[in-house]
């Protein structure tokens, strides 16, 4: 399922990006050093970290894309670099793990455990 589909399935509001990223799992997580090491290829991350430095870490860990939850706002810096480097952005203000929760029960996947 592409990230656009799936997004638009869990009523996420995109922010950037063309959401065509097929998505094949769910990250959450804010501390970037944690995602840089463990997302994984595919996988739609949930975050509050609106700052471009998890624009990059998303562009490194080769997310489908990524989330801000709770009513978070992405800076201009990560907008633009989001633009430039091909991440597709999204946001909700759904906690992080109701939207992974969400994302993952659409993906017809295991929720992660609370």
């Amino acid at each position: 399922m592409t990230s656009e589909t799936l997004c638009a399935a869990c009523g996420f509001c995109p922010a950037v990006g063309d959401g065509e990223r097929t998505v094949t799992g769910v990250f959450t997580g804010d501390l970037l050093s944690w995602a840089m090491g463990r997302a994984k290829e595919g996988d739609i991350w949930f975050t509050v970290m609106g700052n471009v430095n998890t624009v990059a870490v998303a562009a490194l860990a080769d997310c489908a894309c990524v989330v801000l939850c709770h009513e978070a706002v992405w800076d201009e810096v990560a907008v633009q670099r989001a633009a430039q480097q091909g991440v597709t952005l999204y946001t909700t203000d759904l906690p992080e793990f109701e939207a992974s929760f969400l994302a993952a029960t659409r993906l017809g996947l295991t929720p992660p455990a609370p």
